[in-house]
């Protein structure tokens, strides 16, 4: 069972692909999405096209962050290959799907994505399909009234 809207986000820390260590701050408004594995055609298509929006989501003041069970260095290739300019967070324990509820299956985090802000959930989209999401959660994002309509 995911983490419902309204619950209070736990406090997370994880190293992006850079290898630097990240403690996103989920007061402001936040995208944290969970895939299961990089390089493949579901995710790539999902990492590419929150890339295209990347200048909306950051004029919009909302961080994008993907999560994966994959490593560090999976996610620097990845993110060079794609040329993604978000931080790609490794949890190859599992430990940020667990604190998120996301259910891992074979070892990697079923797609589910949140929307955070005032470090609480806002909304939650499981088993979504990876081609349209971007935009769709920035379209909800205008809809929640935490990014005003361009």
């Amino acid at each position: 069972m995911v983490l419902e809207p309204g619950t209070d986000v736990p406090t997370i820390r994880a190293t992006n692909q850079h290898g630097d260590a990240i403690q996103p701050g989920f007061e402001e408004p936040t995208v944290l999405y969970f895939y299961p594995v990089d390089d493949t055609a579901g995710c790539t298509t999902e990492a590419t096209q929150f890339e295209e929006h990347a200048n909306r989501f950051e004029q919009a003041g909302i961080s994008v962050y993907g999560v994966s069970t994959d490593g560090v260095e999976s996610h620097r290739d990845f993110a060079e290959a794609n040329g993604l300019s978000f931080d790609l967070l490794a949890d190859p324990e599992g430990r940020l799907c667990e604190a998120f509820d996301v259910p891992l299956v074979d070892g990697r985090s079923q797609r589910t994505t949140y929307i955070i802000a005032r470090e609480r959930v806002v909304a939650v989209y499981e088993r979504v399909g990876p081609d349209g999401h971007a935009a769709s959660v920035f379209e909800d994002l205008i809809d929640t009234g935490l990014v005003r309509a361009e």
